[in-house]
């Protein structure tokens, strides 16, 4: 049973102002969290539970979204507070209300998320480790793009594979290719840009004036295009966004094939999570990716 007695009181300790729990309505759509839109008649929260043992994925949320916003590039939704109430994790985040993409909000997107990759690091990583989905995301700080890739990335996500659903030949194949990582990126050079992490189409949506905001990140910094990749693998974004960007932050030659590499990633991750036809996504992408090494 929630305490959404106690969640108010922490919301009101929090904004300095008191708040009542009068309206919970719950909404549908993320697959991970249960969420609940809190509304006391005039400010409204969004809200996400967990069992009790998540709340570190939230405090990392939370930091992400943080971190987002202090680029002042693209608007995120700003965290409130987060802990554990009676039993459940929590999360509080201010409350967005969407509405529907303007004539140019797209555009207004693609040089946004240009303008949060110019926020750079002096490695590639993050603070804290965090998750990706609901899968543990290790950001240990490494001063080479390749290193952080073949091992926090590729490495970690086959090592799951070979417990959650052993192929011999995924693993070959996926061995095969991590000693390929350093000829495929070879003259690659990446600044390690602030990146969402996780932006597929499903994680940003657009206010009532058409603002873009992004939202459920896994930050860390990593080279720029592998946020630019992921927008690609789940459906993508419309060519207004693509122009823009390029227009501020034009990609470098080569790009396709570390897209695929960069999207293998999440392949991967999405094979430990679901199975099913992820085992051959991720074989024909890792395929794909040695014959340009031949």
């Amino acid at each position: 049973m929630t305490d959404w007695a106690e969640i108010a009181g922490r919301i009101a300790a929090a904004t300095g102002c008191r708040f009542t729990a009068r309206d919970r309505r719950e909404v549908r759509g993320g697959c991970i969290n249960r969420a609940v839109h809190l509304c006391d008649g005039q400010r409204s929260y969004f809200v996400k539970l967990n069992r009790r043992d998540a709340v570190a994925m939230f405090e990392a949320e939370s930091e992400g979204l943080t971190a987002i916003r202090a680029s002042n590039s693209v608007r995120a939704p700003a965290p409130v507070c987060h802990g554990v109430a009676a039993d459940e994790a929590y999360l509080v985040l201010e409350f967005v209300h969407f509405g529907g993409a303007g004539p140019d909000s797209e555009r207004r997107l693609g040089a946004q998320l240009a303008a949060m990759h110019q926020s750079t690091a002096e490695a590639f990583g993050w603070r804290r480790d965090n998750t990706i989905g609901s899968t543990l995301q290790v950001n240990q700080w490494e001063s080479n793009w390749c290193d952080f890739l073949a091992k926090h990335r590729l490495g970690f996500q086959l090592a799951l594979a070979e417990r959650n659903n052993p192929s011999r030949r995924l693993q070959d194949t996926g061995l095969r290719l991590s000693e390929k990582v350093r000829v495929l990126l070879e003259g690659h050079r990446p600044m390690p840009s602030l990146l969402h992490g996780d932006l597929w189409s499903g994680n940003a949506a657009y206010d009532r004036s058409g603002s873009p905001v992004i939202f459920d990140p896994a930050v860390y910094y990593g080279d720029r295009e592998a946020d630019l990749a992921m927008t690609e693998l789940f459906g993508g974004f419309g060519p207004d966004f693509y122009a823009a960007y390029n227009a501020a932050a034009p990609v470098a030659s080569g790009y396709p094939v570390r897209r695929d590499l960069y999207n293998l990633y999440h392949v991967l991750n999405h094979l430990n999570l679901f199975g099913g036809g992820y085992e051959r996504q991720a074989q024909q992408l890792m395929e794909r990716l040695l014959a340009e090494v031949g």
